[in-house]
């Protein structure tokens, strides 16, 4: 399963599906639809699709490692997606975040964003401020390690 690399790809601003339990059939159908890389644990079901990558390890920054040398990717568009439903968050004015945030977070903050598929706001709390760390400790020009 890749779904911690999917939510770190989409941390990265990176459109990055991460269907439910389907068949090998179905998932190479749903990614040839869609237009999308697949990228799989799954030596075999990897051998059966063109550009698609083969994820061998099962450590996280190994795995970002192999999608970076596979395709390039950087973090320029880090934070601009939902991690949650892939959706690309807009801002979302303070006197609208009342009522969706923490009373004692809207006192603290006033940079909000809204996923506009799920609602999830964010704000750069201590979460945000450790994911941006993370990802500058991942990143050098923009690229990652």
């Amino acid at each position: 399963m890749l779904g911690t690399l999917a939510k770190w790809l989409r941390f990265l601003g990176y459109d990055t599906a991460y269907p439910g339990p389907l068949d090998d059939t179905a998932l190479l159908e749903q990614a040839k639809k869609e237009g999308r890389v697949l990228l799989t644990r799954d030596r075999q079901l990897a051998g059966r699709t063109s550009g698609g990558l083969g994820i061998r390890s099962d450590q996280l920054e190994e795995q970002l490692e192999e999608v970076r040398r596979a395709f390039g990717i950087t973090a320029q568009d880090a934070l601009s997606r939902c991690s949650v439903c892939n959706a690309e968050i807009t801002r979302l004015p303070p006197e609208e975040a009342k009522g969706k945030v923490p009373d004692a977070v809207l006192a603290r903050h006033t940079e909000f964003w809204r996923c506009p598929d799920c609602e999830r706001v964010y704000w750069k709390g201590s979460h945000f401020e450790a994911l941006e760390r993370q990802i500058a400790a991942w990143t050098k020009d923009g690229a990652l390690p």
